[in-house]
């Protein structure tokens, strides 16, 4: 007769298969919120956005532009309880969706330095697949020109890599860019000496990210393309402070130093370079290479949480580490244990940015007013218990601009090359928003000013106030197709994505008031004017 303890043990996988499962992990976007709480310790928290401000919000956040008034009043008219949900998956869902994030990290990456056609088609294309962020940040820390579906990702390199005028190539600015942009950290001041105020910042990380691309150079061809000549060695430094000689073989911060292996002189390659081809060839070591496999990895925590840093103040409007390249022990995160949770969802599902950003757009945390609280004096954006405003990219306004007068379609259809005027076209328009909105280049747009440019823009530019001309189907001509008391809930929802208060409907009405023919064609214009310049459409609240 077998015995209790071998009866308990041959019942334990029926015990197993019928008990009930393990309690799910609450979704990441609950466990932000908890964290936010916890951290806010009883402060005033403002309430959530009504759904007018959350819609503008979401859609710039996501499609980079404003929603049209159709899409307001449907939203808006909505009274399911899952509508905010549902729409985040819709948003992320478009096409609009990949165009938004090719325009944002290209700005991010680039800087306003350039552009080029097949860095902004690697970026499109990888943003519609969907791509891994790990698996961008290893193509375009590649750079490899035998890849015809990622060689656009080497123009990160390429215009960095590229001489202006009788300077040299700019290597220590490239060394500065990949650490600000992909682990983080600004080791500007720690080129020549150990980073005199940041004591975490050493030479030695400077002089080791550094000896990854000594030895990059652009190559002449039609397309971005870098290549490496062979590294005859460790790259020698010496602190101007210390006069003690010192070297390094290519080493990611924080990281293992790379030992330099030794070949015998004709021997670096695998595959020769060959002019007639313009192959740049196959080094038996590439710094590059290794760079690609050490820098953009999960056990690199550096890497992870700049990312989640970024996309954090994206949606956001503030990093949890602020400024957002100065990753260190002085500078520690607000919300330390949000941040390690963010990097370690990000790495559970395989550096998804979409899913993060969605998980972001569900939190209350981001679906919060940008209203002061009752009791609250400031916002203490550090907090993020009040949604922060920021203002819109150069992009941002530029598709706001022409969603709100509804003249999109009409310039997305049109040909390209010169209008009438030569300024009535969508490559037009868009250079004239940069030059007016966008910071210099090598100026990092984490925070955005107006400027006295930018005003004298939205005064007196042909183009712009071109999109105020009535035409069929636009903003224009809607509006005066409509009676008085019409017009001011198309206009607001159209620009501004709300419905007037009743001093604005009374200020557009005494506006129109006895106007016919051409004084009201140009009152409207007017009135759609103050809307597009007032502070309220420039900022992403």
């Amino acid at each position: 007769m077998p015995s209790p303890l071998a009866c308990s043990l041959a019942l334990l996988p029926l015990a197993l298969l019928f008990a009930p499962p393990a309690p799910a992990a609450e979704p990441l976007h609950q466990r932000i919120d908890q964290l936010i709480a916890a951290k806010a310790k009883g402060r005033p928290v403002s309430p959530r956005a009504d759904d007018a401000e959350f819609l503008r919000r979401v859609t710039l956040d996501f499609h980079g532009t404003i929603p049209t008034s159709a899409q307001a009043r449907a939203f808006l008219a909505d009274t399911s309880a899952d509508k905010r949900a549902r729409l985040i998956d819709r948003l992320l869902a478009s096409p609009e969706y990949p165009r938004r994030m090719a325009e944002l990290f290209h700005v991010v990456l680039m800087e306003r330095m350039g552009d080029h056609p097949e860095w902004a088609k690697y970026l499109r294309k990888s943003f519609e697949a969907n791509k891994p962020w790990d698996q961008m940040a290893r193509e375009i820390l590649r750079a490899s020109p035998r890849d015809e579906a990622t060689r656009g990702a080497a123009f990160f390199y390429a215009k960095r890599l590229a001489n202006y005028g009788q300077n040299p190539v700019d290597h220590a600015a490239l060394t500065r860019d990949v650490g600000r942009l992909f682990l983080g950290k600004d080791f500007r001041c720690a080129q020549c000496h150990d980073h005199l105020f940041i004591k975490d910042y050493k030479q030695h990380d400077f002089q080791g990210l550094l000896a990854f691309f000594q030895n990059a150079y652009l190559l002449d061809a039609a397309f971005p393309a870098v290549a490496e000549r062979p590294l005859p060695g460790k790259l020698p430094f010496m602190s101007v402070f210390k006069k003690v000689p010192r070297a390094t073989g290519p080493r990611v911060p924080g990281k293992l130093e790379l030992t330099v292996p030794i070949v015998a002189k004709g021997n670096e390659y695998l595959e020769k370079p060959d002019r007639k081809t313009r192959s740049p060839g196959v080094l038996r070591f590439s710094p590059l290479g290794e760079l690609a496999k050490q820098l953009p990895v999960a056990e690199n925590a550096d890497f992870t949480r700049n990312i989640a840093n970024r996309l954090w103040w994206v949606m956001m409007g503030r990093g949890l580490v602020h400024p957002l390249d100065l990753h260190h022990g002085a500078n520690p995160p607000s919300h330390p244990e949000l941040l390690d949770l963010l990097a370690r969802e990000l790495i559970a599902n395989k550096f998804d940015l979409k899913w993060l950003m969605r998980e972001l757009a569900l939190t209350e945390t981001y679906q919060r007013s940008s209203i002061l609280p009752e009791g609250a004096h400031r916002k203490d954006g550090s907090l993020f218990t009040t949604a922060l405003e920021r203002r819109l990219s150069a992009e941002q306004l530029l598709w706001a601009t022409l969603e709100a007068t509804g003249e999109r379609e009409r310039l997305l259809k049109a040909p390209p090359g010169k209008g009438k005027k030569g300024a009535d076209t969508l490559d037009v328009l868009r250079t004239k928003f940069v030059r007016a909105f966008a910071n210099p280049p090598r100026e990092a747009e984490d925070e955005h000013s107006p400027s006295l440019k930018g005003a004298l823009f939205l005064l007196n530019d042909e183009a712009l106030l071109g999109t105020l001309v009535a035409r069929p189907g636009n903003l224009m001509d809607r509006l005066g197709k409509l009676g008085p008391d019409k017009v001011a809930e198309e206009l607001y929802l159209s620009v501004l994505t709300r419905r007037p208060d009743a001093e604005e409907l009374a200020e557009v009405a005494k506006a129109l008031a006895g106007k016919t023919g051409q004084a009201r064609t140009g009152a409207l214009a007017r009135l759609a004017w103050a809307l597009l310049a007032s502070t309220e459409f420039s900022v992403n609240h």
